[in-house]
């Protein structure tokens, strides 16, 4: 798969994922809505490792600067 997400992009589900850990780890969020975030938030940093997001491809989509497409990361 090609890469189609940019650094920003990358940076910023990292930290809404590392925000939703730590409204989890402290007791804010709890039950069922703790879970379908715990889902998203590893969702978002498994796409940020991989630098791939699924939802893009179908619309052909993609953060990443031009000049940067040609290379994997």
């Amino acid at each position: 798969m090609q890469a189609n997400m940019g650094t920003i992009d990358r940076v910023v589900r990292v930290v809404v994922a590392m925000v939703v850990a730590g409204l989890i780890l402290s007791g804010v969020v709890s039950g069922v809505v703790a879970i379908i975030l715990g889902v998203l938030a590893a969702v978002f940093v498994l796409t940020s490792v991989v630098s791939v997001c699924p939802l893009y491809l179908p619309f052909g989509i993609s953060t990443r600067s031009r000049s940067t497409r040609g290379s994997r990361l």
